[in-house]
């Protein structure tokens, strides 16, 4: 009698233990429960912890409910500027009604994925080239409704869109490069035209500066010598005199240039007479006046009187130039120019004979 009360409490605890291993559940942190009983649904969800089923008549379905990161196959499209293009996408998304999850959809991760390529196609035929580079954030603001508006059915909700990658042909590259490139350059000329606008400006100001501090413009003229000359170079520099260009400035031009002239006739005659072996050479190579056909009553003292005359209009030139009130009073020169008397030179003329 003993023997079989152990033998039918052993097997009772062998079936309870049965019961229990067929009927205890687990549901983690992160996921919720969803029972069906004889394949119907049970409106209660199973929170995280340890639960119960009935063994052979309930089935647990647990379900995620932390955020998926899925990523979204490249999509091939042609945009609104027809250029083609493509895009790479990375979706974000949680279950938030389990129930619906496991009842409306068969499998709602493969429905989000489905959805999301689709609307990733659509959205690059609708937008331009620059927009899918430059303005991403209202693209991933478009494409997140477009797919968030028939998830909400499945119990999903659709967290945010993101466009990760746009690839573009290499002839695409390669103007793009060169549309950047002509940009920087453009910039690049105008900041170097501005530079220089605000150099010239300071170099304005500066040369208002020094004009009115003769001293300076000789300090910058030595400067400029000494920085020369440190070059080691064959290069001599001259400074040439302000004061000169200033007196030509206020001649007229026919006064510059009679200035000019009698300037370097003068110059010739400070150089010195002739060697005596020169100017045999000359009287033998010019001939006789009748050869030359210098006129014969020019004697040495016409000569002389024709260099005074020369000296007098470069003293004349000089005094126009310098102003009227500083102009030296100079006799006009008779216009026949050397007088010659009928008979020949005379002593009034300065000469009595030709020259040896």
């Amino acid at each position: 009698m003993v023997d079989v009360v152990v033998t039918v409490v052993v097997a009772v605890v062998c079936v309870a233990c049965v019961y229990a291993m067929a009927a205890a559940r687990v549901v983690k942190q992160y996921e919720r429960g969803v029972v069906f009983r004889f394949g119907r649904l049970l409106p209660e969800v199973r929170g995280p912890g340890f639960t119960w089923i009935v063994p052979f008549a309930d089935r647990l379905h647990k379900v995620n409910m932390q955020i998926v990161t899925m990523p979204v196959p490249g999509q091939d499209g042609i945009t609104r500027d027809n250029v083609t293009v493509r895009v790479e996408a990375v979706i974000y998304f949680k279950v938030v009604s389990p129930a619906d999850a496991v009842v409306r959809v068969e499998d709602y991760r493969f429905a989000v994925l489905q959805m999301a390529q689709t609307s990733l196609r659509s959205i690059i035929g609708k937008s331009d080239l620059d927009d899918l580079l430059s303005n991403r954030e209202k693209l991933n603001q478009g494409l997140e409704l477009m797919i968030d508006s028939p998830s909400v059915g499945w119990g999903v909700q659709i967290d945010r869109v993101e466009i990760k990658d746009v690839s573009l042909p290499e002839t695409m590259k390669r103007s793009m490069a060169r549309q950047a490139e002509a940009d920087r350059e453009r910039r690049a000329r105008i900041i170097n035209a501005d530079a220089e606008l605000q150099a010239s400006k300071k170099l304005a100001q500066a040369a208002r500066a020094m004009s009115g501090e003769p001293a300076a413009l000789q300090l910058r003229l030595l400067q400029t010598v000494v920085a020369v000359a440190e070059e080691k170079n064959s290069t001599l520099v001259l400074p040439f005199p302000v004061e000169l260009l200033r007196f030509l400035e206020r001649a007229t031009p026919a006064q510059a240039a009679h200035a000019v002239k009698a300037v370097s006739d003068v110059a010739m005659e400070t150089t010195g007479p002739p060697a005596e072996e020169e100017r045999d050479g000359t009287a033998e190579e010019t001939g006789t006046p009748e050869e030359t056909g210098t006129p014969e009553g020019i004697g040495p003292s016409e000569q002389v009187d024709a260099t005074e005359e020369i000296g007098a209009a470069s003293d004349e030139a000089a005094g126009a130039a310098a102003g009227p009130d500083e102009a030296p009073a100079v006799p006009p020169l008779p216009e026949g120019g050397l007088a010659e008397s009928p008979e020949g030179p005379g002593p009034a003329a300065g000469g009595s004979g030709r020259p040896a």
